[in-house]
């Protein structure tokens, strides 16, 4: 079996993948919780928008994805309407999700999963979300207009493929410039990335968890990280594709 269920610290589950030896999510902190707090709300909270264009990278147990209905739904009254774009590469993983036990707040759109794993496509009068079964690399270059990016795969050690300059430089151009990425990471060589990527970087304080990193091609009211100054006192650099086919 290639994946291992474990209970977060917030009760929420989430599953170990023996392939790349990481959780989906932080055990510390809490599945449902790490989405809502470290991208769900931030994002929302940063936007003027009424509809959002959102990719999660990448869909794993759609928590990112399912939290962003709810929080649409039930916890706000600003936006009226959002575009999810998730690539997926793990096929096997999704036929997991049909009985993975999701948290309460959640379990409401189960049957919104059950149309992504069949028809990789859903949508109703607010919502429409696509499944994309492949490569994200390859998928980003096909987007426009991102207003929100959701950077959370397997971490820069396990997935580095997903954390390069080179990256990050194709997902600014796909986004918005007023666009947001949120991320977990707070690694010197991530924010270093972005930076040479061409984004302003900042970190935000979040209350009992771990600060996170959010960036962005403008200024936010946020705590912005200096990043000349970081990449001159540094000994970590950026990677980059020719990094990764060097290993």
């Amino acid at each position: 079996m290639k994946y291992e269920k474990k209970e977060s610290a917030d009760g929420s589950f989430t599953l170990y993948s023996k392939e790349y030896d990481e959780c989906y999510h932080s055990l510390k902190d809490g599945a449902f919780r790490e989405a809502l707090y470290k991208h769900v709300e931030p994002a929302f909270s940063l936007h003027k928008k009424t509809h959002l264009r959102i990719l999660d990278i990448c869909f794993g147990l759609g928590i990112n994805t399912l939290t962003t209905i709810y929080y649409l739904l039930e916890r706000q009254d600003f936006v009226r309407s959002v575009e999810i774009f998730s690539p997926e590469l793990d096929r096997e993983l999704l036929e997991q999700l049909r009985s993975f036990s999701y948290p309460p707040q959640l379990e409401r759109y189960r049957h919104i999963l059950e149309y992504l794993i069949e028809d990789k496509v859903y949508r109703n009068e607010n919502i429409t979300i696509e499944l994309f079964i492949g490569d994200a690399r390859e998928y980003v270059k096909e987007l426009h207009a991102i207003d929100v990016v959701y950077q959370d795969p397997f971490s820069p050690k396990k997935n580095p493929a997903l954390w390069t300059v080179e990256y990050f430089q194709d997902l600014a151009k796909a986004m918005h410039e007023e666009g947001i990425l949120t991320t977990y990471s707070i690694a010197t060589p991530v924010r270093l990335a972005l930076h040479e990527a061409g984004f302003l970087v900042y970190e935000k304080d979040l209350e009992g968890m771990k600060k996170i990193t959010v960036a962005a091609f403008k200024k936010l009211p946020l705590k912005e990280v200096d990043m000349e100054r970081k990449r001159a006192r540094s000994t970590s650099r950026a990677l980059r594709d020719e990094d990764i086919k060097k290993s």
